[in-house]
């Protein structure tokens, strides 16, 4: 494609998400879709240029005022994911000056907010969380995520897939805390592989495999994914069981567990029931109470955890609607324990960095049930064999809860408290 034409097309496309009325993945999605003429390196520049554009939003924002031409094409311009002689190649000669100037920009000379791209609701939590250490996160925010992939262990061995993926010229590495992950540089046609359709492996962030392997759920045993949306971590429980017992998959959104069927279907569990439900009162709960031997709550959250990823939740979410999350966390984080059974484990998590929806949630639910006995995260990741265990976790002596940093772990920001049921 001609670069004054990619460039465009780019253009369109910030305007399009910088309106943020849709998530920017689905808003992404649909420009494909309707732009089926554009190929796999055109379609990587366009992905790339907007969420750069996202991630850096505040210094974009800064300097595009002193260029020339309409708002989306300068934060296009700005954040174009290609060489630069191809970019300049669609530029004019103003453009190219000013371009110039704003890349000979130090970032000694900008202001905090235009370094950090941080909304100022977020930076404050972070800072008083983080320390000096809020800026190695804040730097790491503005980086692409890596591509992680979880080996299903019920049918393949990670050292077998990692010599197959070799083969395939993609090169992977063992994840370091996770015994079932991979992960690889850059974004390979994972769909084409053998691989994948014979379900040897899914995409899923190691944080997120750890929560799985942090429910430690045994064969023939009754478990519940309480919020499982598109199933991730369904399938690694699923495989943690050897396929044997019984183990729902429950969500309000018959939606999201669409997306489960072919994902179940790869891994070959059979173990595995997904049932959409009204809300975390339903009766399919009621009949289930006091019968579960694990619950596995990964609780609607901000999603902040996940900004690499998601860039845009920084600038669609608000503090009034993490006001709103930390209600429903606690409703649903209370229904789910109904189901725990004496004796029985339940985990709750979430892919945010913000004390409110983890630290607080789990202290309160500790407050009020007392019959549930906070485990300390750390000793229990320990005795799974994870490597490096108590850098994994914070909460004091006993490492209580898993609390993962994108810059301390290369992970997005999870967290995780786990109780047993007296």
């Amino acid at each position: 494609m001609h670069p004054k034409v990619l460039l465009e097309a780019c253009a369109d496309l910030v305007g399009l998400v910088l309106k943020f009325d849709h998530p920017a993945d689905q808003v992404v999605s649909r420009f494909f879709r309707d732009h089926r003429e554009l190929g796999p390196r055109e379609r990587a520049t366009l992905a790339e240029t907007v969420y750069t554009v996202l991630r850096k939003k505040l210094l974009f924002d800064h300097l595009s005022p002193s260029g020339t031409g309409s708002k989306e094409r300068r934060m296009a311009i700005l954040g174009f994911h290609g060489p630069r002689d191809f970019l300049k190649s669609a530029l004019n000669d103003v453009e190219k000056r000013w371009l110039d100037n704003c890349d000979a920009v130090r970032p000694d000379e900008l202001l905090e907010r235009h370094r950090h791209n941080l909304p100022e609701w977020l930076v404050a939590p972070l800072k008083a969380q983080l320390g000096d250490e809020f800026w190695a996160l804040a730097e790491s925010l503005q980086q692409p995520a890596p591509l992680d992939l979880r080996v299903n262990t019920l049918h393949d061995k990670r050292a077998d897939v990692q010599k197959e993926l070799g083969l395939a010229s993609i090169k992977a590495v063992p994840t370091p805390f996770s015994p079932w992950g991979l992960r690889i540089d850059g974004k390979p046609a994972l769909t084409r592989l053998d691989a994948f359709t014979r379900g040897a492996i899914e995409v899923q962030d190691e944080g997120s495999q750890l929560l799985a392997l942090l429910l430690d759920a045994k064969r023939g045993e009754m478990v519940v994914d309480f919020c499982a949306g598109a199933g991730g971590k369904t399938l690694a429980i699923g495989a943690t069981m050897r396929s044997t017992g019984r183990l729902y998959a429950f969500d309000t959104s018959a939606h999201r567990l669409d997306a489960l069927k072919p994902r179940l279907a790869r891994s070959k569990l059979s173990n595995v029931h997904p049932a959409a439900i009204a809300h975390e009162r339903d009766d399919r709960i009621k009949r289930l109470a006091g019968k579960i031997d694990r619950v596995l709550v990964d609780a609607p959250c901000s999603g902040l955890g996940t900004l690499r990823r998601n860039p845009d939740l920084k600038w669609r979410q608000s503090p009034k609607a993490i006001e709103e999350l930390t209600a429903k966390q606690t409703a649903i984080l209370q229904s789910a324990a109904r189901l725990v059974k004496s004796g029985g484990r339940l985990v709750y998590a979430t892919c945010s960095v913000l004390p409110e929806e983890n630290e607080a949630i789990a202290e309160a639910f500790s407050a009020a049930n007392p019959d549930f006995e906070l485990q300390d995260a750390g000793p229990l990741l320990t005795g799974l064999k994870v490597e490096g265990a108590e850098r994994l976790c914070v909460g004091g002596e006993g490492a209580r809860y898993l609390r993962l940093w994108p810059h301390r772990h290369a992970t997005d920001g999870f967290f995780a408290a786990v109780w047993n049921r007296k």
